[in-house]
């Protein structure tokens, strides 16, 4: 059963590979923003391990980060997901990462409840196209 308080904790070290020139969201050998969300996502996806009811999951549906200060590669960052509310559609959830006892981000994130089954049938099959149209391409003008 999910109830407010329900929490849980990732940690990462920080490698190359999560820095915002891997991810190209900068040019600096430090955690970048896109993997710091998605670890505050992976750690609420563990608060609600096992509270969910049968044949249900959890998609996320808005994330909003404060990305407060900067992780070097070979720290360890955690994050943390506590549910603040809920309710039979979603969940939402207060948001902290630290490295060490700096504060280095917090935020909000919200997850739908879905029916696993359903939500699948209704994903886009490789090769058509979206109801929205797009074709996940960026152009700089």
């Amino acid at each position: 059963m999910i109830q407010p308080g329900l929490s849980a904790t990732v940690e990462a070290l920080v490698g190359e590979a999560d820095t915002a020139i891997a991810f190209g969201s900068g040019d600096v050998p430090v955690l970048a923003t896109p993997r710091l969300g998605a670890l505050l996502e992976s750690a609420a996806v563990a608060a609600l391990a096992g509270a969910l009811p049968e044949g249900a999951t959890t998609v996320g549906i808005h994330l909003t980060i404060d990305h407060m200060a900067a992780t070097a590669i070979g720290r360890v960052v955690a994050a943390r997901a506590a549910v603040v509310e809920c309710d039979d559609r979603s969940v939402v959830f207060g948001l902290e990462a630290r490295d060490g006892d700096a504060l280095v981000a917090q935020g909000r994130h919200v997850r739908a409840i879905v029916d696993r089954r359903r939500f699948l049938s209704r994903a886009t099959p490789p090769g058509t196209t979206s109801a929205a149209g797009s074709s996940g391409t960026a152009s700089s003008g």
